[in-house]
């Protein structure tokens, strides 16, 4: 992995629509998460979480993976890779067993957790993620942590997170093509959400929504648990796209006019302010009120920001009838790269008529400045995300690619954070 062979070394490599992001990370004896190393590189071959033209992806990971590679001083080998697109489904699933010893062992927690994902799904997906909700032992229902406990019989609720084959192939294709491995797939929403949640959110209650360049990735949690994963393929680029028509500027210019000046709030921005914005075919440029750059931003971001909460309206309904608890006391969280615009929280709690916060990942140390912005979320969480994997022996390390290796770490994630 490195010329340090002694330090444990993680990298996370997030390919995006707009950029792809490669952090490398060195788990310090405290468990904590050193970040030494950052590369990014526009992103190229990429739209809405697919790809779309295999080279071009290749390139833009070789650059990204070179930067970081020379910040850190190592050479990468492997990767915690993030996945997105709509392809990506959820569903809840339910277990049970007979307890085997009249106690609680983690050979039950993981016997009934592999009864729980033991269901049928479309030959065309594959599971990602099991991710345990809440066990049930005889009579008594929400236990976290089953270990140890009496009992007779054991439920587990178990949250599954899937992805289409094909999807997930053609993206670890282009990182293999880059002479990495892949040591794990993860979907992005459920990456973003280790970096930028609190325990007491996800207990409360919370909506986490990575927007990106071409996806808005949307994780719900309450009651500690993760509750539902979903994509929406659209994102900042359909921002980008309308300042682009309605200015008759390129595209280029019209994503750097986004991000410099732009506002998801008109009334928040002065009548007086202008803006200078290219023009194409070598006319002249013009100078234009950035109130007038608000007006097509602000219906646009509350256009795909009433998206989400359509569909978290869908899930709080759904989890209600489940007689789960569906409030989301700790609002919605916002992060990505599309998340840091002037305005946008303002503009967030009028459609979710909630509190909205911008979410920088936490938890790390090192390269902070340049990695504690909210397009760096899903990077950093692949870190955590990474670091929890190896909490195994050297032993163990195979064991932990199988499905109940991995359980065996999720119970054990969830003890550490709950």
């Amino acid at each position: 992995m490195t010329k340090a062979a002694d330090k444990k070394l993680i990298v996370g490599l997030d390919i995006g629509t707009s950029k792809v992001s490669a952090l490398v990370g060195e788990v310090l004896p405290d468990g904590e998460v050193n970040v030494i190393g950052e590369g990014s590189s526009p992103s190229g071959g990429m739209d809405k979480g697919g790809v779309n033209d295999l080279e071009s992806v290749v390139k833009s990971v070789q650059s990204a993976i070179y930067k970081a590679e020379l910040m850190a001083d190592c050479q990468i080998s492997s990767v915690f890779l993030s996945l997105s697109g709509k392809h990506i489904r959820c569903q809840t699933e339910e277990g049970m067993v007979p307890i085997s010893d009249k106690e609680v062992t983690q050979d039950d927690v993981d016997n009934v957790i592999h009864t729980a994902k033991s269901v049928k799904i479309s030959d065309e997906h594959k599971v990602l993620h099991v991710i345990p909700q809440e066990f049930a032992i005889d009579y008594q229902e929400g236990i976290k942590n089953p270990v140890g406990l009496s009992g007779v019989r054991m439920e587990a609720s178990v949250h599954l997170i899937t992805c289409h084959n094909d999807m997930a192939r053609n993206i670890v294709k282009a990182v293999e093509r880059c002479d990495l491995k892949v040591d794990q797939l993860i979907f992005s929403g459920l990456a973003a959400s280790h970096a930028v949640l609190t325990p007491d959110e996800r207990e409360l209650g919370v909506c986490v929504v990575d927007i990106g360049g071409g996806t808005m990735d949307i994780a719900v949690w309450t009651g500690g648990a993760l509750r539902h994963a979903a994509v929406i393929p659209y994102a900042g680029n359909v921002v980008t796209s309308d300042i682009a028509y309605a200015f008759g500027t390129p595209l280029g210019d019209a994503e750097e006019i986004k991000v410099k000046y732009g506002c998801a709030l008109s009334e928040l921005v002065s009548k007086d302010a202008k803006v200078d914005v290219p023009s194409v075919g070598g006319r002249p440029s013009r100078s234009l009120q950035s109130q007038t750059l608000a007006e097509v931003i602000e219906p646009r971001y509350s256009e795909l920001l009433g998206l989400v909460n359509q569909k978290l309206i869908e899930v709080q309904e759904q989890l209600r009838n489940a007689g789960v608890k569906h409030q989301l006391a700790a609002g919605i969280v916002l992060t990505g790269g599309a998340a840091q615009m002037e305005g946008l929280v303002e503009c967030a709690e009028r459609v979710f008529s909630n509190q909205v916060r911008v979410g920088l990942p936490l938890n790390v140390t090192g390269l902070t400045e340049h990695v504690q912005f909210p397009h760096y979320a899903t990077a950093v969480g692949l870190l955590h995300y990474g670091k929890d994997s190896q909490t195994f022996d050297d032993s163990e390390i195979e064991q932990k690619r199988s499905v109940s290796g991995f359980f065996s770490k999720l119970s054990g994630w969830f003890r550490k954070e709950f």
